[in-house]
């Protein structure tokens, strides 16, 4: 994909994914707020796995779905 998305646009298209952005647009929270997909992926190895080939420079990786209430986030 070469188009730029808007996140609404990514999560609508990605449901319950991992998406790799390059080059995203953030925000002053810096979240994502718009980027060009790249790859996507349920399984999120095989998207870590493609950013390792691709090695894009400035990548994002987001995931589109609900976020458990008792996993645990390691950034």
């Amino acid at each position: 994909m070469n188009k730029i998305l808007p996140i609404e646009e990514i999560h609508s298209k990605f449901k319950s994914e991992w998406v790799l952005v390059e080059d995203p647009e953030l925000n002053k929270d810096l979240e994502v707020v718009r980027g060009r997909v790249v790859w996507h992926s349920k399984d999120r190895d095989e998207v870590y796995r493609k950013a390792l080939e691709l090695r894009p420079k400035h990548p994002a990786f987001l995931y589109t779905g609900k976020i458990p209430k008792d996993m645990a986030i390691i950034l």
